[in-house]
């Protein structure tokens, strides 16, 4: 029986990474970080392995050649070990966006955005599985990418994620709520960490900042989005559906009205999330400037499920149909 690509890739990934957990007494995604950069330096640089397990990785790595495989196939095996790693080693903030948000999100850059080349920034990038997915959807288009993150382990992943599809992006471990030293772009993307933000004094320099106690860590991640997006420039974000509910909602409308249009907003289905409580949305939205318009009617779509591919069809046509009409409206 035919292995497939994304199989092929997970299982290379998967059987050297359990060898050097094993023989270095590390977590499993710290191990997959290991063996990812070892494939694409094309050498064991663990110094302190025996030679049996020396020998072992050589034979499993002298077959796979990350050239043969697709970009695609590429992220979704390496998302398949990922997502192993985090199932063993659960924390809060090592969650992945799911596959067909990120797949649905590139669709929509790809709609709305008609230069040949443009830049991207992810201010919470994570293992860069959302960036790369969104990436790997621009047909034909120049795409020049940055990634924030605070998380280290996290970050080494996005590195050698971004390294075995070729993608260019530069990527900065830091707290993305500091000053970030970056040029504009053209595009934001996201998938907000939700919560609050600890940092009471750094908050204090936001619009956003809370009256009292600590201000939203996912409405911070808004207004330094906008800082770093190009008059006209547009933001796609997931954010939990209840983001205008909460007492800080009041100062973000605000903040919207001030220097945002708001394109769209599409509710994805209930069935993609564990709970009503943690359902989110796709939120579109333009930064303001002195040539640009807004739509005639804002993008407002409730998504439906997506196993049911007739139905999805018919509301990206009508979305399709929305961003050609509003175009330059």
């Amino acid at each position: 029986m035919k292995v497939l690509p994304v199989e092929e890739v997970f299982t290379l990934l998967n059987e050297t990474a359990e060898l050097l957990k094993e023989e270095l007494n590390v977590t499993y995604l710290e191990a997959l970080a290991e063996t990812g950069e070892n494939v694409f330096q094309g050498a064991i640089l663990q110094e302190e392995l025996s030679e049996l397990t020396t020998k072992r990785l050589e034979k499993s790595y002298e077959s796979f050649h990350i050239s043969k495989f697709e970009k695609e196939d590429l992220r979704k095996g390496f998302q398949l070990a990922i997502l192993k790693g985090m199932k063993e080693n659960v924390q809060p903030n090592h969650q992945m966006t799911p596959d067909s948000i990120g797949l649905l999100m590139g669709y929509l850059v790809n709609k709305f955005i008609d230069q040949s080349s443009f830049s991207l920034l992810d201010p919470a990038v994570g293992t860069g599985n959302l960036i790369t997915t969104v990436m790997n959807a621009q047909s034909g288009k120049m795409v020049e990418a940055t990634g924030v993150e605070i998380d280290d382990l996290l970050i080494k992943l996005a590195y050698v994620n971004a390294n075995w599809q070729e993608h260019p992006i530069r990527f900065y471990n830091q707290d993305s709520l500091e000053p970030l030293f970056i040029n504009e772009v053209d595009v934001v993307v996201s998938d907000l960490p939700v919560g609050y933000y600890p940092n009471d004094l750094r908050a204090q320099d936001y619009e956003l900042k809370a009256d009292e106690g600590h201000a939203y860590a996912h409405h911070l991640f808004i207004e330094q989005s906008f800082k770093h997006v190009k008059e006209g420039g547009f933001l796609f974000l997931l954010i939990p559906n209840g983001l205008f509910e909460s007492p800080q909602a009041p100062k973000l409308h605000d903040f919207l009205k001030k220097y945002a249009i708001i394109q769209g907003l599409l509710h994805l289905p209930l069935n993609l999330f564990k709970n009503e409580q943690a359902a989110k949305s796709i939120f579109i939205l333009q930064k303001k400037g002195e040539a640009v318009k807004p739509p005639k009617e804002s993008l407002l779509v409730n998504l439906p499920s997506l196993s049911k591919a007739d139905d999805v069809d018919r509301v990206l046509t009508k979305v399709s149909n929305w961003i050609r009409e509003n175009k330059g409206s």
